[in-house]
């Protein structure tokens, strides 16, 4: 199984506008697209690289589309931070999720308490798992890194699985690399050096991290391994 992507059309990108939307030319022509993305991608959205955009012709959008690919070093990397939940749902119902294959169901969106998170596996017995999904595209001499910068957000996650741990709840993040060339996984300390501590605090407290890679093309996207942690 895998998450297909529809017809993509091929741009080359020109500069990003601002935190969702990016400048592009088609065919020679510029367009404004939307960027599904709140990272920086500074190592992919370089000036005349090429870009395959998801045309959505709606009279009511201010884009005509969404950035979906770019292509850097010869590789294909997804840069819609939408998916990891998805492709980890994918992944777990075709079996190449084994962390997850004792777990029966699963929830997206998914409460406890005050936290909301992107997915709970679930168990008959009424175990649960409660997991948080990154979306990775930065990698580094074969190393993925994540966030690209700074995240309060990420670091409030981090706090929010580690009082899971020390309630005796199974809980979970799973960093998603959407590229292929992936051969272990570490914080970016470089770039946001607090969310760092914060990840290895949860590691510690009995947050299970996992990272995995996607083969990715121009027709689809899907998991198809773990990848080592490296930190």
């Amino acid at each position: 199984m895998a998450i297909a992507f529809g017809p993509l059309t091929p741009a080359e990108f020109v500069r990003r506008d601002n935190r969702f939307r990016a400048a592009v030319r088609v065919d020679g022509v510029p367009c404004a697209v939307h960027v599904p993305n709140s990272g920086r991608l500074g190592e992919l959205l370089i000036p005349g690289a090429p870009a395959y955009i998801r045309l959505h012709p709606d009279p009511r959008r201010k884009t005509i589309g969404d950035l979906i690919l770019m292509e850097h070093a010869g590789r294909l990397v997804c840069v819609d931070a939408r998916l990891p939940p998805r492709l980890l749902v994918d992944a777990w119902q075709a079996g190449r999720l084994p962390v997850f294959q004792a777990y029966e169901r699963v929830r997206t969106e998914a409460v406890h308490g005050a936290s909301r998170l992107d997915l709970c596996f679930e168990a008959g017995d009424g175990s649960a798992c409660w997991v948080e999904v990154k979306s990775v595209t930065l990698v580094e001499k074969g190393v993925a890194r994540f966030p690209d910068a700074p995240t309060e957000r990420g670091r409030r996650h981090m706090m929010e699985l580690m009082r899971l741990a020390q309630e005796g709840v199974c809980s979970a993040v799973v960093f998603v690399v959407q590229r292929e060339d992936a051969e272990s996984f570490a914080p970016h300390d470089a770039a946001d050096p607090a969310f760092g501590r914060a990840l290895r605090e949860a590691r510690d407290a009995g947050v299970q991290v996992l990272a995995v890679r996607c083969r990715v093309t121009l027709e689809e996207i899907r998991v198809v391994g773990p990848v080592p942690l490296a930190f």
